[in-house]
């Protein structure tokens, strides 16, 4: 969600990949998306920085077993590599979820899921300053489009509202969000930790947790205190184990077999998935501006991820 799973980009597919990575990468997506849901749901009883803290703390505890074959090196990264781990961690997973959390307080659900949409894109444009990967006209040009689709979104069309900046501040925070997602896989892919996909996420949910108590601590002493009841509960419930072990477990299988950049393109199932729980299960329906602001962005992710630049010519020689 959200937080969404990590992909090391470059990884291949494990020999024998099959279309059985589909069905768990489908899943995956799935149940991220029923996060924006259930977070929604749960926003009146528990404050956003508690939530946080508390999926992230839980879904930690639920994988850390799984991943005990991998605890020396698990260890061993902490002790050499602690501060980037912490602050990796943070920027994805403590401020990603953070701010998704606060912006669905002032915001649809499926507005949010919209606009994480633009996280991808967001990395491409990161990746060009923070790494140096060429960018390219596609690349540049279907960033300009996307981000036009995300101020449609953000100013809810209206031209009056952007010229005079004023902005839903759930928006703004879903923005901060996928801006926060983006640097995060960058900065993973720079960091190149070295340890396999489920631990480094195993390791990374604990850091998130870490970073995210002192902001828990800080709603508590201003009175904001979690009351949860039963619809609460289960929110809870489903962000820490469905929505946040079982997902992040999938999608590491889907990594396995398909690639990581197959599994992550797929990414996109996770709008889709939102728009259609959001509508099922909190009644919310389409604005006018989400329509066209996800036009905009679709064709900013299609100039950036399908068209190539034609190769040029080979030298006579």
């Amino acid at each position: 969600m959200q937080a969404m799973p990590i992909a090391h980009h470059g990884e291949q597919p494990a020999v024998g990949s099959s279309m059985s990575g589909y069905p768990a990468a489908v899943l995956c997506w799935l149940l991220s998306a029923g996060v924006y849901i259930a977070a929604k749901w749960v926003a009146p009883e528990m404050p956003p920085w508690g939530l946080c803290f508390w999926r992230l703390t839980l879904a930690c505890a639920i994988l850390l077993p799984i991943v005990h074959r991998h605890h020396g090196a698990m260890i061993g990264l902490v002790r050499s590599r602690a501060v980037e781990v912490l602050a990796v961690g943070a920027i994805g997973l403590t401020l990603c979820q953070g701010m998704i959390y606060h912006g669905l307080n002032d915001t649809d659900a499926t507005t949010a899921g919209i606009i994480m949409a633009l996280s991808p894109v967001m990395t491409m444009v990161l990746a060009r300053f923070v790494l140096g990967e060429p960018l390219g006209l596609w690349k540049s040009l279907g960033a300009l489009v996307a981000l036009a689709g995300m101020m449609v979104i953000v100013a809810h069309g209206n031209l009056t509202t952007l010229l005079q900046l004023r902005f839903n501040p759930g928006e703004l925070w879903i923005v901060g969000s996928a801006f926060s997602w983006g640097l995060y896989t960058v900065l993973l892919r720079r960091a190149k930790f070295g340890i396999e996909l489920l631990p480094m996420v195993v390791l990374l949910l604990g850091a998130g947790a870490l970073v995210a108590l002192p902001f828990h601590v800080w709603e508590l002493f201003n009175g904001e205190r979690s009351a949860l009841h039963v619809n609460g509960m289960l929110a809870l419930a489903y962000v820490a184990g469905p929505g946040g072990a079982l997902m992040y477990y999938l999608y590491n299988r889907s990594v396995e077999t398909l690639g990581a950049s197959r599994a992550s393109m797929l990414l996109y199932l996770q709008t889709m998935f939102v728009a259609l729980l959001a509508y099922l299960l909190l009644g919310e329906g389409l604005h006018d501006y989400d329509l066209v602001g996800a036009a905009f962005i679709v064709a900013g992710i299609v100039l950036a991820t399908v068209l190539k630049p034609r190769p040029s010519p080979a030298p006579v020689v």
